[in-house]
């Protein structure tokens, strides 16, 4: 039992909590704008549905950006760089649930929502890595280890 609360206090981190939280946000903002686009502005299913997703990533990336991950990013050329790397995390795990989702529906012998579910939670934990080790890693950080490990390969050449 207590082996358990140890991993428990070591994976279930306030950044992994917050995440949790602006993720079900985020889904619900996706689902609801595209229910109030379809039912009350009569927007076609397809654009309703793309433009949901292009909210619903805007709002994970500002929450995720400033809340979840608390970016040093400063200035317009490192923020750009940031929602670059962010969209390009995003695009990369959309390729993974699709391609990924094709072939679970395809050769497993499980229920297609089942299949759905669990990509789902593959790209749920892809994105969190994506996001507080590509996008959201500060360019001081990204220096420094690249210093760090200049010298130390001047170290070992000596």
């Amino acid at each position: 039992m207590k082996k358990i609360k140890e991993l428990m206090s070591k994976v279930l981190t306030k950044e992994v909590i917050l995440y949790a939280i602006f993720g079900v946000l985020t889904t619900l903002i996706n689902i609801g704008s595209f229910y109030v686009m379809t039912k009350y502005l009569s927007i076609d299913e397809n654009l309703a549905n793309n433009i949901a997703i292009i909210i619903a990533v805007l709002f994970a990336y500002i929450t995720n950006r400033k809340l979840v991950f608390h970016s040093q990013a400063q200035g317009f050329s490192e923020k750009f760089i940031e929602f670059c790397r962010f969209i390009l995390g995003r695009l990369f795990t959309m390729f993974i649930e699709s391609f990924g989702g094709s072939l679970m529906f395809k050769y497993l012998p499980i229920l297609p929502i089942i299949s759905k579910c669990l990509i789902t939670v593959i790209v749920i934990i892809l994105n969190f890595f994506i996001s507080k080790f590509f996008a959201f890693k500060s360019p001081n950080k990204v220096n420094n280890k690249l210093l760090s490990e200049d010298n130390n390969i001047s170290k070992n050449k000596n």
